[in-house]
């Protein structure tokens, strides 16, 4: 008899967010520990979201003309050099290769942090005319950033999965363009496959990337109230160009440097969708992410089994076809076992069959997001949970929108400001002049950033909240990861 008990989540979300995902990313078998600090292992389930989550944004690319390339992981330390502002950023997080067996190496190598280097190296050979233009590249890797002593899961992991765009073009409007275009792209995928909203924006001065002219970020909200930041996009305006040398000759006969820009989204995303729709119980994971959309768990009486087992593999080859189900007809484990094993995975859906549903030819079907019940007959099961299957994406989403709206505030004078802060944490919208001295002024008496400067704007209040100058933005700052 197989021992019949199922490692469950002890922490509560409400009172030990940190350890609740930590016991739930574990624990549900969706990643684990490697023997490098801070370097996780993808579990199948893991890999398999990330997978999908390339497969839907790759095509989307495709269809506004970015195209895939892979450059190497290795890049020599002169090429980070040539672009010192961006350098700087990164320096920290630099891991470098500096001996090949017992031999030192004449220019050390760094293991890429992100690529603009090595690939405009490149560039700057392969354009030459107004007709290379635009080059728009995507390349999906892995990149190391070491600078950190807490790495989280997914948060803030040393190695994570991404990709990374580079597009070079010979007018800064088109940059601009495809901006919307991309950080578009991101926002449906967030809310089509992750079911999570975000807020778009600007980022202030201060945060943007190193080496860009001005940086764009989709934010979201953490259920301990701090933001994080998800996708981004970058206009590095003329600055790589100059670095770098890459200079096409115009219609007009002139040369001119090229404008650029960078893209990303990362892994990160799996940390905010544990975190957004995981309860007490384990994970929860959208329909279109899940490696196991559909479990059958056949419930016996002694002299059953194998009636119970054929209308089991029936339910299982009218459902198989079109959801990724799985049957778990393991022996010596209790119908509760598998209930708790399954719903800590995260499962959307799970069949329960019987004696009972035999009889009625019916199968009890069980939402995880929910724990609602419904029988549903035979024949009505693969339209019935196709059904199901859309109404949980669609109800994760509107839970997680609300929550992120509940958790934006808006203050008008420094005090509501720190109020707010204080009593209700989140996102604080307020009014800002602009200025990198009270941004940095608000952080140091605070704790908070300008997260970014959002597209929404909604109405603009007439002073900053800090200086008393008139305002320029209404600006989102939080706590952030």
């Amino acid at each position: 008899m197989a021992e019949d008990k199922v490692m469950q989540v002890e922490a509560k979300k409400s009172e030990n967010f940190s350890e609740w995902y930590s016991q739930v990313i574990l624990r549900s078998g969706f990643v684990d520990h490697s023997e490098v600090s801070g370097c996780i292992i993808f579990q199948p389930a893991a890999y398999f979201a990330w997978q999908t989550v390339v497969a839907a944004i790759d095509a989307e690319f495709k269809k506004i003309g970015i195209e895939d390339v892979y450059f190497p992981m290795l890049i020599p330390e002169r090429l980070l050099l040539k672009e010192k502002e961006h350098f700087k950023g990164f320096t920290p997080e630099v891991a470098w290769v500096t001996h090949t067996g017992e031999s030192e190496l004449d220019e050390r190598l760094a293991v890429r942090p992100t690529s603009e280097t090595i690939m405009y190296a490149s560039f700057s050979k392969w354009i030459r005319s107004w007709r290379d233009l635009p080059l728009r590249y995507n390349q999906w890797n892995n990149v190391i950033r070491w600078e950190f002593k807490h790495p989280t899961p997914f948060i803030r992991s040393r190695e994570f999965l991404w990709n990374e765009g580079h597009s070079v073009f010979a007018t800064a409007e088109e940059v601009k363009q495809q901006g919307e275009e991309v950080l578009g792209i991101y926002y449906r995928v967030l809310k089509d496959y992750f079911a999570l909203p975000g807020i778009p924006g600007t980022k202030s001065a201060s945060e943007k990337f190193a080496g860009a002219v001005a940086s764009y970020s989709i934010e979201h909200i953490m259920p301990d109230g701090w933001a994080i930041q998800g996708p981004d996009y970058h206009d590095d305006g003329q600055n790589f160009a100059k670095a770098f040398d890459i200079k096409f000759l115009d219609k007009d006969g002139k040369t001119k440097l090229a404008y650029q820009s960078t893209f990303a989204i990362s892994t990160r995303e799996f940390g905010v969708m544990i975190a957004t729709h995981g309860d007490d119980r384990g994970l929860v994971v959208p329909p279109k992410l899940a490696y196991v959309q559909v479990v059958i768990v056949p419930i016996y009486r002694k002299g059953s089994e194998d009636r119970v087992d054929a209308y089991a593999r029936d339910v299982l080859e009218r459902l198989k076809q079109k959801f990724r189900t799985r049957l778990d007809d393991r022996q010596g484990y209790s119908p509760g076992f598998k209930y708790n094993e399954w719903e800590l995975k995260g499962v959307p859906l799970r069949v329960e069959v019987g004696e009972r549903d035999m009889a009625s030819g019916s199968a009890m079907v069980v939402r995880r997001d929910t724990g609602e019940k419904a029988s549903v007959k035979i024949d009505a099961l693969p339209s019935e949970i196709e059904s199901l299957m859309g109404r949980i994406h669609e109800s994760l989403y509107e839970r997680a929108s609300k929550f992120m709206q509940s958790h934006i505030h808006i203050a008008a004078t420094y005090d509501e400001f720190k109020k707010a802060l204080k009593e209700k944490g989140g996102i604080i919208s307020a009014p800002w002049c602009d200025s990198a001295e009270c941004e940095k002024k608000i952080k140091e008496e605070n704790g908070t950033k300008v997260t970014n400067i959002p597209f929404d704007q909604g109405k603009l209040a007439e002073k900053c909240i800090y200086c008393g100058k008139k305002a320029k933005h209404m600006a989102n700052f939080a706590r952030s990861y």
